[in-house]
């Protein structure tokens, strides 16, 4: 092979992702589906009563009545389950139930969610950031005091600690 061609060969293997990456954006190519199952939010700061005390902590946060009905209790099971499943991580990450009205929650829940922290709305001026109807979600605000994840109605708990786990394992912080 002459020196000319080997050169050009060198180029060509050179340019190449360059061309094919151009060509791909171009004709509309998407590299698939997304590797989180929660819903990304454009990050909204939170600030004031309890999310300052909360910085330096991933924050798994949750709306509902003091009554808590059965999905609520639901969402409470996800939340303590998915913590105790980070294992060596899981100081890195507290709960918060944020009580949409002024009753008061049972005895035997407050027992079941040990270690939950408790805030009633009027109580967070930041919950009114959230987007949606905030009870039908669980949130994830990140060390920074940013309100960054929703997970749908319903979840799967597996897809939730698989999300968390990935954003402690990429955090440089909290």
């Amino acid at each position: 092979m002459s020196p000319k061609a080997k050169l050009a060969l060198i180029a060509a293997v050179c340019a190449a992702p360059f061309v094919l990456g151009t060509a791909a954006y171009f004709l509309g190519w998407s590299p698939g589906t997304q590797a989180n199952y929660g819903e990304l939010i454009a990050p909204r700061p939170l600030s004031g009563p309890p999310f300052d005390a909360l910085r330096g902590k991933w924050v798994l946060v949750m709306f509902d009545a003091a009554a808590c009905d059965a999905y609520c209790e639901k969402k409470l099971y996800f939340m303590r389950q998915v913590r105790t499943a980070t294992h060596k991580d899981a100081t890195r990450v507290e709960r918060l139930w944020i009580l949409t009205d002024a009753g008061t929650p049972r005895a035997e829940v407050l027992s079941a969610i040990e270690g939950t922290r408790t805030t009633r709305y009027q109580d967070a001026p930041a919950a009114k950031d959230f987007p949606g109807n905030a009870v039908d979600h669980l949130y994830v605000v990140d060390p920074l005091g940013n309100l960054m994840m929703r997970f749908p109605r319903d979840p799967d708990p597996s897809k939730i600690l698989k999300d968390v786990q990935r954003l402690l394992r990429l955090s440089q912080i909290g």
